[in-house]
């Protein structure tokens, strides 16, 4: 069961997490610098719970935390390659703009603190699973074989994607193989099997609400900061991009669209 208490513990953590980064980022003011530490963000506000609420890691539990600690780190270090070979991020970049002088403190709760509160929310089946059963049953170990399948999906696509940039011939053009022959999105596609995973994990220790992070998980891959927020200019900068969009689906990997 989830805990009061040490859900205010978990949400105070992660915000001074974030805290630290934000205080890190008034050097130069690249907020980009926050992405590598979404992972490791959810990923404290799991741990911090379950010490909190005197739950040790063993058995099930630490079955879960070394999955939820495999997916932050490679997250970081994809982010993190990410951002030195491509620098700041556009996103962030927009939001700095149209904030001007004054972005110095208002990314402080637009960005940084904001990204508190969603990993805390999305951590609700880590959370469960941390603070849940110590016995390995039949759904933990089903929540570990999805979760194991959408992490290498979204790495193998992750990877797909950056070797396609890194060749300067494809520069300006619409990465069409592979993975994202199938979805336009299949990294994100694997971030919400890998939660599936944890979810399904979670519900053998009996916490239904678990439901809840997943539904906000993917509610932020395909309208908040996922498909949407990448694809809302994308066409300016891709003319191609439109017909890619016309024959292939946005998140779910399945065969092209019949014309």
């Amino acid at each position: 069961m989830i805990f009061f208490g040490p859900s205010l513990f978990a949400l105070l953590a992660v915000s001074l997490l974030m805290i630290c980064v934000w205080a890190a980022h008034l050097r130069d003011e690249d907020a980009s610098i926050v992405d590598p530490f979404w992972g490791f963000g959810v990923l404290t506000v799991g741990l911090v719970h379950a010490q909190a609420a005197g739950a040790p890691l063993r058995g099930a539990r630490l079955l879960v935390a070394l999955l939820a600690a495999a997916w932050a780190l490679r997250l970081a270090m994809h982010l993190r390659a990410r951002h030195r070979e491509e620098g700041r991020d556009r996103r962030y970049e927009a939001m700095r703009a149209a904030r001007g002088p004054q972005w110095w403190w208002k990314s402080f709760y637009v960005v940084f603190l904001l990204q508190a509160g969603l990993a805390w929310v999305v951590a609700l089946p880590l959370t469960a699973c941390l603070a849940g059963t110590v016995v390995v049953g039949p759904l933990h170990l089903a929540g570990a074989v999805v979760a194991v399948s959408g992490l290498l999906f979204e790495s193998v696509a992750d990877g797909q994607l950056a070797r396609f940039k890194a060749d300067p011939a494809n520069r300006g053009e619409v990465m069409r193989s592979g993975l994202w022959a199938l979805s336009r999105h299949p990294n994100y596609f694997g971030e919400w099997v890998f939660w599936c995973g944890i979810t399904l994990a979670a519900l053998g220790s009996g916490a239904w609400w678990a439901g809840f992070g997943l539904a906000f998980t993917l509610l932020l891959l395909l309208r908040v900061s996922g498909v949407t927020l990448t694809e809302k200019d994308i066409e300016q900068r891709r003319p191609d991009y439109a017909a890619y969009v016309r024959a292939t689906r946005a998140f779910l990997p399945l065969p092209k669209r019949p014309r």
